[in-house]
Protein backbone atom coordinates (compact mmCIF):
# COMPACT_ATOMS: atom_id res chain seq x y z
CA UNK A 1 0.00 0.00 0.00
CA UNK A 2 1.35 3.42 -0.90
CA UNK A 3 1.25 6.46 1.37
CA UNK A 4 -1.10 8.19 -1.07
CA UNK A 5 -3.67 5.38 -0.84
CA UNK A 6 -3.52 5.46 2.96
CA UNK A 7 -3.86 9.25 2.94
CA UNK A 8 -6.82 9.13 0.55
CA UNK A 9 -8.63 6.54 2.68
CA UNK A 10 -8.07 8.65 5.79
CA UNK A 11 -9.13 11.83 3.97
CA UNK A 12 -12.20 10.13 2.50
CA UNK A 13 -13.34 8.99 5.95
CA UNK A 14 -12.84 12.51 7.28
CA UNK A 15 -14.89 14.01 4.44
CA UNK A 16 -17.74 11.53 5.03
CA UNK A 17 -17.63 12.24 8.76
CA UNK A 18 -17.56 16.01 8.23
CA UNK A 19 -20.47 15.98 5.79
CA UNK A 20 -22.49 13.69 8.06
CA UNK A 21 -21.84 15.81 11.16
CA UNK A 22 -22.60 19.03 9.32
CA UNK A 23 -25.94 17.75 7.99
CA UNK A 24 -26.86 16.29 11.38
CA UNK A 25 -26.15 19.63 13.06
CA UNK A 26 -28.05 21.50 10.33
CA UNK A 27 -25.44 24.25 10.42
CA UNK A 28 -21.93 24.58 9.15
CA UNK A 29 -18.72 25.63 10.86
CA UNK A 30 -17.40 29.15 10.28
CA UNK A 31 -15.62 28.76 6.95
CA UNK A 32 -13.31 31.72 7.57
CA UNK A 33 -12.02 30.12 10.77
CA UNK A 34 -11.65 26.77 9.02
CA UNK A 35 -9.62 28.42 6.24
CA UNK A 36 -7.31 30.16 8.71
CA UNK A 37 -6.81 26.91 10.62
CA UNK A 38 -6.09 25.05 7.37
CA UNK A 39 -3.48 27.61 6.29
CA UNK A 40 -1.79 27.47 9.70
CA UNK A 41 -1.73 23.67 9.82
CA UNK A 42 -0.42 23.32 6.28
CA UNK A 43 2.36 25.82 7.01
CA UNK A 44 3.25 24.07 10.27
CA UNK A 45 3.23 20.68 8.54
CA UNK A 46 5.58 21.97 5.82
CA UNK A 47 7.98 23.50 8.33
CA UNK A 48 8.08 20.82 11.00
CA UNK A 49 7.95 17.80 8.66
CA UNK A 50 10.87 19.31 6.74
CA UNK A 51 12.80 19.78 9.99
CA UNK A 52 12.04 16.28 11.29
CA UNK A 53 12.89 14.62 7.99
CA UNK A 54 16.01 16.76 7.65
CA UNK A 55 17.42 15.72 11.03
CA UNK A 56 16.56 12.08 10.39
CA UNK A 57 13.70 11.47 12.85
CA UNK A 58 11.92 9.51 10.13
CA UNK A 59 12.14 8.71 6.44
CA UNK A 60 9.83 7.57 3.69
CA UNK A 61 10.42 4.83 1.15
CA UNK A 62 10.57 6.68 -2.17
CA UNK A 63 8.89 3.75 -3.94
CA UNK A 64 5.69 4.43 -1.96
CA UNK A 65 5.54 8.19 -2.59
CA UNK A 66 4.05 10.17 -5.45
CA UNK A 67 7.27 12.18 -5.64
CA UNK A 68 5.93 15.71 -5.08
CA UNK A 69 7.31 17.43 -2.00
CA UNK A 70 6.95 20.72 -0.20
CA UNK A 71 10.32 21.25 1.41
CA UNK A 72 11.29 17.73 2.41
CA UNK A 73 7.71 16.77 3.29
CA UNK A 74 5.96 14.49 0.81
CA UNK A 75 2.66 15.80 -0.49
CA UNK A 76 0.86 12.85 1.12
CA UNK A 77 1.63 14.26 4.59
CA UNK A 78 -0.66 17.21 3.93
CA UNK A 79 -3.76 15.01 3.79
CA UNK A 80 -3.77 14.56 7.57
CA UNK A 81 -4.01 18.25 8.57
CA UNK A 82 -6.62 18.70 5.83
CA UNK A 83 -8.63 15.80 7.26
CA UNK A 84 -8.38 17.26 10.74
CA UNK A 85 -9.52 20.68 9.58
CA UNK A 86 -12.51 19.13 7.82
CA UNK A 87 -13.58 16.75 10.54
CA UNK A 88 -12.91 18.51 13.85
CA UNK A 89 -14.93 21.71 13.26
CA UNK A 90 -17.85 19.64 11.98
CA UNK A 91 -17.80 17.46 15.09
CA UNK A 92 -17.47 20.55 17.29
CA UNK A 93 -20.50 22.12 15.57
CA UNK A 94 -22.48 18.91 16.00
CA UNK A 95 -21.64 18.68 19.71
CA UNK A 96 -22.50 22.37 20.28
CA UNK A 97 -25.84 21.87 18.52
CA UNK A 98 -26.69 18.82 20.62
CA UNK A 99 -25.70 20.65 23.82
CA UNK A 100 -27.89 23.63 22.81
CA UNK A 101 -30.86 21.38 22.09
CA UNK A 102 -30.44 19.59 25.43
CA UNK A 103 -30.30 22.93 27.25
CA UNK A 104 -33.46 24.11 25.46
CA UNK A 105 -35.30 20.97 26.58
CA UNK A 106 -34.35 21.59 30.21
CA UNK A 107 -35.51 25.21 30.12
CA UNK A 108 -38.76 24.58 28.25
CA UNK A 109 -41.82 24.43 30.58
Amino acid sequence: MTYSVLALVFLGLAVVGAVTATFAARRRPDLRAVGIALAALLLLTAVFDTIMIGVGFFTYADAHLLGARIGLAPIEDFAYPLAGVLLLPAIWTLLRTRRSRAAERKVAP
